[in-house]
């Protein structure tokens, strides 16, 4: 999943800062629990108290395992609801017969439940905090080990549901249909329906899913058209890829498709699908084949991309089959899509090999930005894109340690999930604290013995789920072979607990700083009232380069002049550019410098963006500069909002006081 705020890579769903929840030994035991580590550390006893390794699941998938799921489910758009039935195929796991079978839950309004085709006994639990209410279901005569039972559960979601958005028709680009979309990660999945809601159980789906407009899903499509049903449709996927329960996605409203690479198409609302095409065609088979060359051969058969409506308030999701993408990387310049690299590689990195726990998150995002970076100079033939993209990674890893402080609990590779949502300690922490882990690796090893450690881990590991201790037996086991043995000495100089338990930032490396400096360069310039800008300054950049500069510029102790930033944006062409990322940046500058005149620009941006990485801020701003202008903005564009973003922009702009008062 992408990062909010990382140069266009933005991700993050409810970033909420929560208290710290518990001591470092606690969490190192929940972080090896059932692995050999945490027996040697807890001893066998200890280790038979806490049967499964995730705490954000009450299910007991250490007696029952998913094996296969079907989801038959009606979309209906008037009352914003998935109605149907969810069909798990569950196995079991020991040998003595379990009489009961437990799956997560949170606001779904379950009608019945059978089990093998019968009537079954079952209850819904209270609620457990953020792990929501287990659903308990009788297996009177138990079920000897390998033996499945197949439950039946009718359903419809609620209007508590966490995991669906549902667009009105206003909220998209053509104001025809309404849209719906799913983002079940992390624990969202159990509010569409009950299931074991963890990420250390994988199963393989299909869908059958009705709906009066086009639907998509995490799964390769089975028919070359959707079968009739009354004045509705019946589209149907199949994913033979075990995937975890974060990964069932589903998306349905006015879409169209059109190819962009051998195995892959976009798909997007009409009015962008010609834009969304040219964007993403030169590049996806590159993609493709740099990722391919780096690991192993693609595994899902089909790559395919999904532009979500202009209000959708997020960055993206990684879904298999379907990537849900933030509409803002469709920019006009193909100066955005890098995005595309770090979804394509979760293909491998937390989508083929997945971590246990939310606990282990690392495993997912740290390997993911290492294979992206690892792609972006593969593709660009530089070595200097990898560590251009990583010193600005390590910039926001320090501004996010700074805000939680250097001691927070939060700021662990490893953190403990006890007690919590994993969405309150989401934060770029695993991303770029778990990219350096497995950078380290890289250069304490080599490159070219790392390339080898690389398809070795995702095949050893396909398919399953790991946890920071099996990644740590992987490679030493790996370099322990004798064709290693020069390595003896640099492995066992390795701190893996100070690695996986220190808060705070790791080891800084040196950086190839070649690609940046030249933004420095260029912005102290600016310092200069009578500097002469040329377009020929940033003719030769990457977007990211120019964004750079323009944080820069933003972050001048002495703003620029008016007359400074309209003549920065005349010279760049900011004011005229498709890319949302950097006029965004330049209106930040414009509104710091008093110009005015760019007050119109910033209010006609927010009516035709959603996300909330570029409409909080530049409301924030507006709202400093121009109050008037900001409340009047928020109420024309109100209902083109998504209700989230709605909500915080109210609270930002304060809104919400005014109107209860």
């Amino acid at each position: 999943m992408l990062m909010w705020g990382f140069l266009g890579l933005g991700r993050l769903k409810r970033a909420r800062l929560a208290q710290e929840t518990a001591t470092s030994i606690a969490q190192k035991a929940t972080a090896a629990q059932s692995s050999h580590s945490y027996r040697r550390w807890f001893g066998a006893s200890i280790a038979r108290m806490a049967p499964v390794r995730d705490p954000n699941t009450l299910s007991n998938y250490d007696a029952w395992r998913t094996k296969h799921t079907t989801a038959n489910f009606k979309v209906d758009f008037d009352a914003k609801s998935l109605r149907g039935s969810i069909v798990l195929e569950l196995e079991s796991q020991t040998d003595k017969a379990s009489n009961e079978i437990i799956l997560d839950s949170s606001y779904v309004d379950v009608s019945s439940i059978k089990l093998n085709s019968a009537p079954s006994k079952w209850e819904i639990k209270d609620r457990t905090g953020p792990n929501g209410s287990p659903v308990h279901i009788s297996v009177p005569s138990g079920a000897s080990k390998g033996e499945i039972v197949k439950l039946e559960i009718d359903l419809a979601t609620t209007e508590k549901c966490t995991a669906l958005q549902w667009l009105t028709p206003a909220q998209t680009s053509n104001k025809k249909a309404p849209f719906m979309f799913s983002q079940c990660q992390a624990i969202h999945a159990r509010s569409i329906f009950p299931c074991q809601d963890t990420p250390d159980v994988k199963s393989t789906y299909n869908f059958n899913i009705q709906s009066p407009h086009v639907v998509v899903a995490s799964g390769v499509p089975l028919l070359d058209a959707p079968e009739e049903a009354g004045q509705e449709k019946v589209y149907r996927f199949q994913q033979k890829v075990p995937i975890p329960s974060y990964l069932f996605a589903l998306a349905s409203g006015d879409i169209a498709s059109a190819p962009i690479g051998k195995r892959s198409s976009v798909a997007t609302g009409p009015n962008e699908l010609k834009a969304s095409q040219w964007e993403l065609q030169d590049d996806m088979d590159k993609f493709m084949d740099a990722a391919e060359k780096i690991v192993f051969p693609y595994q899902w058969g089909e790559y395919n991309v999904l532009i979500l409506p202009p209000s959708f308030p997020y960055g993206g999701m990684e879904n298999p089959i379907f990537t849900f993408a933030t509409p803002t990387i469709i920019s006009g310049d193909r100066q955005n899509i890098d995005v595309i690299a770090h979804e394509l590689a979760h293909s491998w990195s937390g989508n083929l090999v997945t971590s246990c726990s939310w606990e282990h998150f690392w495993l997912n995002e740290g390997w993911t930005m290492y294979l992206e970076r690892r792609i972006l100079a593969s593709i660009h033939k530089n070595d200097a894109y990898f560590d251009f993209s990583a010193i600005i990674g390590w910039k926001h890893l320090e501004e996010a340690i700074n805000e939680y402080g250097e001691d927070h609990e939060y700021t662990k590779l490893c953190i403990s999930h006890k007690g919590i949502d994993p969405d309150d300690a989401f934060s770029t922490v695993p991303y770029e604290k778990g990219f350096h882990f497995i950078y380290y690796l890289d250069r304490l090893v080599g490159r070219e013995n790392f390339d080898n450690f690389v398809p070795h881990y995702f095949s050893k590991w396909a398919n399953k789920s790991l946890d920071s201790y099996e990644f740590k037996d992987t490679f030493l086991e790996f370099f322990g072979a004798p064709e290693y043995s020069s390595l003896k000495s640099k492995l066992s100089e390795i701190d893996w607990e100070g690695r996986f338990f220190n808060p705070g930032l790791p080891p800084k490396p040196e950086f190839d700083t070649s690609l940046v400096d030249v933004c420095f360069q260029l912005a102290d310039k600016w310092k200069q009232k009578d500097f002469s800008a040329s377009p020929s300054d940033i003719s030769s950049w990457t977007g990211n380069q120019v964004l750079v500069f323009l944080n820069v510029v933003q972050n001048f102790e002495v703003p620029l002049t008016p007359e400074q930033s309209q003549k920065l944006g005349r010279a760049y062409g900011l004011t005229e550019t498709k890319n949302v990322e950097l006029k965004s940046a330049y209106y930040q500058i414009a509104m710091k410098a008093k110009d005015t005149s760019s007050y119109a620009g910033v209010a006609e941006l927010l009516g035709e963006v959603g996300r909330m990485k570029f409409v909080r801020t530049l409301f924030r701003s507006l709202n400093t500069v121009d109050r008037d202008l900001a409340v009047k903005t928020f109420k024309k564009n109100r209902d083109f909002y998504h209700p989230i973003c709605r909500g915080l922009v109210e609270k930002d702009l304060g809104l919400v006081a005014l109107e209860s008062a």
